[in-house]
């Protein structure tokens, strides 16, 4: 956040100056430092295209990996990534993360302090880290983890395009069809006088009355589509419309094997990096829908009391038969954070699979959906001309 502070400093000397802190107490502590007081502070709601820009994380980890790796030390690599860095927003909150560290804090404890920038599974990874003294390893595993989650979300979107884009020109040409070309013909009949059908009079009737309420009817479709875009950017629509697919069997198995994934990849990073394992399941719970965090909640309560990791999410229904087998070997192996990772890429190649097939059914499903409702518009507007020329033979 960005403070404008209005300060006084010993001379009586009044300043107005502006402060890059997590919070206002915060603030106020930099003042301070600087020997100043405040006279009054209030959030600046005035932020640059540039300072909105969110913070690279994945490409920000692998230029620290590569400086760390080139023998730099953790606090030169930082001065180096904030030298070189042109957007002011992110230079600010890097200059944040150097300050603390130059107190004397630790990178976790600089980069808690900006939960914007740095997410707590982030900030998770680089405290346990800390301990070990493997801070560069535990980066490279949050660059890999990171990757593996983008490239699955990029193919499930990159899927979702096509249909997308092929309902929208769907809709398209039928609202051309019923709200200029049916119009047409409905003059054209009137004028010959003739009896047409009844589903044929009730098409031209409703392509009239787009006709003649165009500008209501664009009105209530951009209103349509701004509830529609409105709804997809909350989180509530959002659950609610993945609720409503996971009673679809085969869409909602994907579904389940998804949030499962992303639960076994991240518990088996945090696992990795020497995060204990309650711990690490619960900071994974946000992974998963509403409907299945309490069956995560009764898994951390099992492993609390003393079951083993694979019984407690085999009881609570967060495993498959082969993911439980899995389990059990890392169980025996000592090695449960690689086998989870192991099982989320099972079940990687598992959705890949589920999503070539259903983009397959899906698309000539639609292309032939929206085919019989254009179909059966072109029948219902020239149908009376066929009655016409019958009765005219």
């Amino acid at each position: 956040m960005r403070f404008r502070v209005k300060a006084v400093d010993n001379a009586q000397s009044i300043s107005v100056c502006m402060i890059d802190a997590p919070n206002e107490s915060d603030a106020r502590r930099q003042i301070a430092e600087h020997g100043l007081h405040v006279i009054s502070i209030a959030r600046d709601l005035k932020l640059t295209f540039s300072s909105r820009k969110k913070f690279p994380l994945v490409s920000f980890s692998q230029e620290l990996v590569s400086l760390l790796d080139a023998g730099l030390n953790l606090v030169e690599s930082i001065d180096t990534l904030t030298e070189k860095e042109h957007n002011a927003g992110i230079r600010r909150t890097l200059d944040q993360v150097r300050s603390r560290l130059l107190e004397g804090r630790t990178l976790s404890f600089a980069m808690e302090e900006i939960p914007t920038a740095f997410p707590a599974l982030y900030v998770a990874t680089i405290r346990a880290s800390e301990k070990t003294g493997a801070i560069r390893e535990a980066v490279k595993r949050y660059v890999v983890y990171q990757k593996k989650l983008d490239v699955l979300r990029k193919k499930i979107v990159s899927a979702s395009i096509y249909p997308a884009v092929l309902c929208s020109v769907g809709l398209l040409v039928t609202f051309f069809l019923v709200g200029y070309v049916v119009p047409r013909f409905s003059s054209i009949y009137e004028d010959l006088g003739s009896e047409i059908p009844a589903s044929s009079r009730l098409l031209m009737k409703f392509g009239q009355m787009l006709q003649d309420n165009g500008t209501v009817a664009l009105l209530v479709f951009f209103a349509a589509l701004a509830a529609i875009i409105y709804g997809v950017s909350r989180p509530a629509f959002r659950a609610a419309v993945v609720r409503g697919l996971t009673r679809i069997p085969a869409i909602g198995r994907q579904i389940f094997t998804y949030q499962l994934a992303r639960l076994y990849r991240t518990v088996g990073m945090l696992l990795r990096g020497g995060t204990p394992a309650i711990t690490a399941l619960r900071m994974s719970s946000g992974l998963l829908s509403e409907a299945l965090r309490p069956r995560l909640a009764q898994a951390i309560q099992s492993v609390a009391e003393g079951r083993s990791l694979t019984i407690a999410l085999e009881s609570d229904h967060l495993t498959t038969p082969v993911a439980t087998r899995m389990l059990r070997v890392g169980e025996r192996s000592g090695n449960m954070g690689e086998m989870m990772e192991r099982i989320a890429e099972f079940y990687d190649d598992e959705l890949d699979s589920a999503v070539d097939i259903l983009s397959k059914l899906i698309e000539p499903v639609l292309m032939l959906v929206i085919g019989l409702v254009i179909g059966f518009i072109v029948v219902m507007m020239y149908f009376p001309i066929f009655e016409l020329a019958g009765s005219i033979q």
